[in-house]
């Protein structure tokens, strides 16, 4: 009978619940055994493991967060803290392990593999900047949940005739950023990956004034230059110059918090079912993502070594449909 953990790391998102349940429910199927790694890899390290049935995954499908618990290691980064993970999976003679999380995850789960221990990794962050993967888990309930306080700032920001920036999560990349403000209308769109010229940003933002618009909403990543407090400072000095007066709203970890939608509750199911199909069939070395609107299997070597590139797309279209 064949023995694999499942464990979650770095940044929560909604879904990570519905992946680990697939894992378990699809795995004991098969006749495994399947063993749950409490908080990410310090647990790894640590041999905080537990045994997961049918019945502890009960009712976690529809719960945001990770019922294993995640944390960010400094300790797994090293060669020792690799090894003392690697001893923990030899002493509970776990023969395979599913790695749920974003890009720092995957990089751990690629150290892992180059060692020359099983691993298959899910992609699984809100900030959706894993190479190789269209979606992650979590993505799509995370933009809900921006979309709905961009919608409800708008409805004030209208009352007032003022400007919101509204800044998302996203690390230092902006696909987040850069759909929700495409699907929630914004006026103009801040993100790492484009140098912002303010004099350019404020005479849209003087235009749309002069237009009469009733408000104009920045959807802003919290990894750009001029993040939400950046741009509050630089509309407070040039007021008479941009038109409205500017007020900003920091989403933060509410956006990682919700309960996951329907959208990432299918894709956290597919992605979990795919892992172990994946492991039954004897491959690993690789991070089940979406391609195509299809479950597919990317090599970890490449998602832990190349930076997924912006949609060029996308970006020209902000421009277009902010008028």
């Amino acid at each position: 009978m064949k023995r694999i953990g499942v464990l979650t790391s770095g940044g929560d998102a909604p879904g990570m619940n519905a992946a680990i349940r697939a894992v378990v429910r699809t795995g004991i199927d098969k006749g495994w055994e399947v063993f749950g790694i409490q908080r990410g890899y310090t647990g790894l390290i640590n041999g905080e493991v537990v045994p997961l049935g049918l019945r502890d995954v009960g009712g976690i499908i529809q719960l945001g967060g990770t019922m294993l618990g995640s944390t960010r290691s400094t300790e797994f980064v090293t060669e020792a803290g690799q090894e003392k993970a690697l001893r923990t999976l030899e002493n509970q003679r776990i023969e395979a392990l599913v790695i749920i999380g974003g890009n720092g995850s995957q990089k751990g789960a690629y150290a892992l593999s180059q060692k020359g221990f099983p691993v298959v990794g899910i992609a699984s962050t809100i900030d959706n900047d894993l190479y190789g993967t269209e979606m992650s888990i979590g993505v799509d309930t995370a933009l809900d949940i921006a979309l709905v306080a961009i919608d409800r700032i708008k409805v004030t920001a209208s009352s007032h005739r003022r400007a919101f920036a509204v800044e998302v999560m996203g690390r230092d990349t902006g696909h987040l950023a850069l759909a929700a403000g495409i699907a929630g209308g914004a006026e103009h769109v801040v993100i790492p990956e484009e140098e912002v010229d303010m004099d350019d940003l404020a005479a849209r933002i003087r235009n749309a004034y002069e237009r009469g618009k009733p408000h104009a909403i920045l959807v802003v990543a919290e990894g750009a230059k001029y993040n939400a407090e950046a741009l509050e400072s630089y509309f407070a000095e040039h007021q008479a110059e941009v038109g409205f007066q500017l007020r900003i709203t920091i989403l933060g970890y509410v956006q990682r918090g919700g309960a996951p939608g329907a959208f990432d509750r299918l894709l956290a199911t597919r992605f979990g079912a795919a892992a172990t199909e994946t492991i039954s069939s004897g491959e690993h070395g690789v991070m089940i993502g979406l391609i195509c609107g299809r479950v597919e299997k990317i090599p970890l070597s490449e998602v832990a070594t190349t930076k997924k590139p912006l949609d060029q797309e996308l970006l020209s279209l902000v421009h277009v449909l902010a008028r």
